[in-house]
């Protein structure tokens, strides 16, 4: 073995031999299925930190489960339907999808996100991730597009999906319809209005707003029925500043008597309460904001000015007209798309919807036939189900994306669906050949809106299946599905929680009555100093992993992700990656040694005893690996790392190494059993310290089982051995309480030394060990060569009563008076 560990050279050497060997292929890897169902990235530019840091955690994760017995079945994915990857593409690009042809820029789209795919997945590599490449889905994939509309069609068919002209969500600044679940609420100063409308008789009522921009499309004023204020108005009209519009004023139990001035103007639209009037009160729609963003030719005088622009001249003409008798500033939570921070809009629109809202409660009771991880992440599901006020709008006003499967009739407004064998399909490549099978008309026209990405994502359980099983007639069968779904783990990030999570529950009930998984395991975030979300969108993201990676090895960053509790979102922090450099340092030292006097195994455990040192070695290996197996059991991969981390830096390195030293160097002062037991013990625990490691950092622990392990054990790589092939049960109670309280006494002497700045090796000619217990002193004093070897001590004597401890220089000698209780 080199002096030094070459980690550029070792992690190449690695994944090649990955690659080469397909060692995580799941047919190389017999025993039950633990699928995961990973989340696929969004392909919109580059990675950052905070990828690494949540894929690299699930990747743990798959590696333990496949060293304990399981055939892990880990497809990757890439999310490039998009609205990321459309705006992606137009700033790279400088390009824009609405100033060319909806082919040409769908053709930009696939030719830049292969691309980006293929760097993806480089990286991935590079970090050592074992998913399996061969199983490697895209969400516009032609395979993909065809589970997305046949679920649609079947979903269609059962009646959970409907079409509305409703109002819905929309985003301006991205040209599109949203869900509620995109929707981000943010603080943001305004002003409180007092504007003057008229009534019948000319007398003037005082109506407070936030959104003066909106008169022109305001189509009634409403008070509670209750409020004497204003029940006299009952059944009349008023008039719109400005604006001239007469319209009803009624009354609704939903206007608060304590707010501004009790009365309110509704109009099309400025929140959701405008949209339950409007449907309550039949009034009439009164669009004036476009789908651009800027007010229509009906706003009069502010057509063709932006919201912004339009609320300033408003104010100055109400101002100008004597109609503003009051400004007050607040500050109020606004709704925000959460791609591009921009204030949202309510617009009607023809779309498709998924019903959510008549089945809230089931949604609710499939969260407890879930496994959360950590457990509280359930409470953030119920609590967003409970607070679900929309049916799922599904359609997107985009070009790139999935587009629904249906055509029009415009005689009698029949949707027209193909048969499954037609899927995937394009409408509006491919006219509809026939007439309206309803009404017979020939005006058939497609329609023209795409999938929300997430109603693709969220069927990624049925993608992976697609994968598991290339011969599947359709991956919604309950009959071939019913020994893949449930899938074992869905790894994903909190935020997403109220779609990913949420969808795909709901996708997997409505089309097979079941859960898409049996364990949901929640990754934090990794913070700027800000404290914010490290993201692309902003400019946090300063440090890449491909610069990382130049600078500190793999298994360094994979290390840090561990640092990471469950669920937990922390800072990145390079002192931590120091840590880890250290680590890999240490390990790649130990394992020399190891080497130097294990060159070849030990064919079989020696006949016990094995003596002291070993015992209480394998019996503290023993209940180390005991933790460590039970918290990733709870998939608590940071709790299990600091397990193995004390036991290969106290007890195995501190301690075990340097009570072997004198064996191993002086063998002729042993017999050749006390040598054989303790390089068996060498032989095998350091194999289950490479195996405990492996999940965390599989480049060095890969290299070692090669140099050291893999001619005998036959096995091609350490993550195709199993936890089992090493005797796990060594129990040596009584070997192991005498052996800490030896460990103490050498400690003792160490300190002393230490306090004295002397050398460790510095010998001793007289130890003297005193204690009170007579019988702990005849067992120490069995084991008086051991203590000898590492304390370097010339002469021990016990004394059967307590003594001062102290390190004393007489005559240029050293003795030491050590109390052991």
């Amino acid at each position: 073995m080199d002096k030094q560990y070459n980690h550029q050279i070792a992690e190449q050497e690695a994944q090649h031999k990955w690659h080469r060997e397909k060692t995580y292929n799941r047919a190389n890897n017999p025993g039950p299925l633990f699928s995961i169902d990973t989340p696929p990235p969004t392909v919109s530019g580059n990675l950052h930190i905070g990828h690494i840091f949540s894929y690299t955690q699930t990747d743990i994760l798959a590696r333990f489960a496949r060293m304990s017995g399981n055939s892990v079945f880990y497809p990757f994915g890439f999310d490039d339907n998009g609205l990321p990857t459309e705006r992606y593409v137009e700033k790279k690009l400088d390009v824009r999808a609405h100033a060319m042809s909806r082919s040409e820029f769908i053709k930009l789209c696939l030719k830049e996100t292969h691309d980006v795919e293929q760097e993806f997945q480089k990286l991935w590599q590079r970090m050592g991730l074992s998913a399996d490449w061969d199983h490697c889905y895209s969400t516009i994939s032609d395979s993909t597009r065809k589970i997305s509309q046949e679920s649609f069609l079947r979903l269609l068919e059962k009646k959970y999906v409907y079409r509305k002209n409703e109002p819905a969500l929309y985003c301006t600044t991205c040209r599109t319809s949203v869900a509620q679940a995109e929707l981000d609420d943010i603080e943001k100063s305004s002003f409180f209005n007092d504007v003057v409308f008229k009534d019948e008789k000319g007398n003037n009522l005082i109506v407070g707003t936030t959104r003066p921009e909106l008169l022109p499309s305001v189509n009634a004023l409403l008070y509670n029925p209750t409020d004497p204020r204003y029940t006299h108005l009952k059944g009349s009209f008023a008039t719109v500043p400005l604006f001239n519009h007469k319209i009803p004023i009624l009354e609704d139990d939903k206007v608060l008597l304590d707010k501004g001035t009790g009365l309110a103007m509704t109009s099309t639209f400025g929140d959701k309460t405008d949209i339950e009037w409007f449907k309550k009160h039949n009034l009439e729609y009164r669009p004036r904001i476009g789908l651009d963003g800027k007010m229509t030719q009906e706003a009069g005088i502010l057509a063709g000015l932006n919201v912004a622009q339009a609320r300033t001249k408003v104010i100055e003409e109400l101002s100008a007209a004597g109609l503003l008798v009051a400004q007050k500033p607040i500050v109020h939570a606004v709704n925000v798309h959460e791609r591009c921070k921009k204030e949202i809009e309510y617009v009607m629109l023809p779309q498709w919807f998924l019903n959510l809202i008549d089945h809230k409660k089931k949604f609710i009771e499939l969260a407890d036939k879930i496994n959360w991880y950590p457990a509280h992440m359930k409470s953030r599901y119920i609590n967003w189900i409970e607070n679900i006020g929309w049916d799922w709008c599904l359609s997107r006003q985009r070009f790139y994306g999935i587009p629904f499967p249906v055509w029009h009739c415009t005689q009698c407004k029949e949707v027209i669906t193909p048969s499954m064998d037609q899927l995937p399909i394009d409408p509006q490549e491919t006219p509809y050949k026939g007439s309206c099978p309803k009404c017979g008309s020939t005006n058939i026209i497609p329609d023209t809106d795409v999938m929300d990405t997430w109603n693709t994502s969220s069927l990624t359980p049925y993608i992976c299946f697609a994968e598991y099983n290339k011969n599947a007639k359709s991956v919604f069968d309950d009959a071939q599905l019913k020994d893949f779904l449930p899938m074992s783990m869905r790894p994903q990030a909190h935020d997403i929680i109220r779609t990913w999570a949420f969808y795909t529950i709901v996708k997997a009930w409505m089309h097979n009555s079941d859960i898409p998984w049996h364990n949901i395991v929640i990754s934090g975030h990794v913070l700027a100093d800000s404290k914010e979300k490290l993201s692309k969108s902003k400019d946090n993201a300063s440090t890449s992993p491909q610069g990382l990676l130049e600078r500190y090895p793999a298994d360094v960053i994979r290390y840090w992700t561990s640092s990471g509790g469950l669920g937990q979102d922390i800072a990145f922090s390079e002192g931590q990656l120091k840590i880890g450099q250290r680590l890999v340092t240490k390990i790649w030292n130990a394992f020399r040694f190891i080497h130097e006097h294990v060159s070849i195994a030990p064919e079989q455990q020696p006949a016990t005893p094995l003596g002291i040192t070993n015992e209480w070695l394998l019996h503290s290996a023993t209940e180390t690996f005991n933790r460590y197996n039970a918290y990733l059991d709870e998939n608590e991969f940071g709790l299990a790392l600091d397990v193995v981390e004390k036991f290969f830096w106290n007890n195995f390195c501190d301690n075990y190494l340097e009570l072997i030293k004198d064996q191993l160097f002086n063998p002729d002062s042993y017999t050749e059993f006390e040598l054989k037991a303790t390089r068996w013990t060498l032989y095998h625990t350091g194999l289950r310290i490479l195996q405990m490691y492996a999940p965390y950092l599989p480049h060095i622990t890969e290299n070692l089982y090669g140099i050291i392990y893999q001619k005998q054990i036959k096995t091609p790589s350490i993550h195709q051995t199993r936890y089992t092939q090493i005797q796990q049960n060594y129990i040596f109670e009584e070997s192991a309480s005498l052996m800490a309280t030896i460990i103490e006494l050498i400690s003792q002497v160490r300190r002393l030394k230490t306090e004295k700045q002397l050398s460790l090796k510095v010998p001793l000619t007289l130890l003297s060990i005193s204690a009170n217990d007579e019988h702990l002193l005849h067992k120490i004093q069995a084991h008086e060569k051991l203590i000898r070897g590492i304390t370097h001590a010339q002469e021990m004597k016990f004394i059967p009563k307590q003594t001062p401890t102290s390190l004393d220089q007489i005559d240029d000698v050293w003795q030491a008076n050590v109390n052991i209780g």
